[in-house]
């Protein structure tokens, strides 16, 4: 197939295509891979959020410890995002809190608004 692509392009296409339907490439198209598929499209937030539940679905490792470390870990980097997210929510808050003072300051002023980036 490599080969195919490298000597002509469309060749490559039409191997890739007939690897796939014939199941020599996986299981795309099966109803397994189907529904894995829908339920990471309906999951897929943002941020280590989404992050997180692509990953939860991982096999344990036979370790227990890492197991542990590595939930512990991706729940603290959910945590995290999730402050973050919120932080910035707040930010945002602000600034379009002080962009309308200002322009309601401007408008009993009586003078022309300016333009704010």
């Amino acid at each position: 197939m490599v080969l195919s692509f490298i000597l002509f392009w469309p060749v490559g296409l039409g191997v890739l295509a007939f690897l796939i339907w014939s199941g020599r490439m996986g299981n795309f198209g099966g109803e397994a891979w189907r529904k894995d598929m829908q339920r990471e499209a309906k999951s897929w937030g943002c941020g280590a959020k989404r992050w997180a539940k692509a990953q939860s679905h991982f096999r344990p490792t036979g370790n227990a410890a890492f197991d542990a470390y590595r939930e512990e870990t991706l729940k603290k980097l959910e945590d995290e995002a999730e402050e973050f997210r919120q932080f910035l929510t707040r930010l945002r808050e602000a600034r379009d809190k002080a962009e309308f003072d200002q322009f309601m300051a401007e408008r009993r002023s009586g003078s022309a608004p300016t333009a704010t980036s």
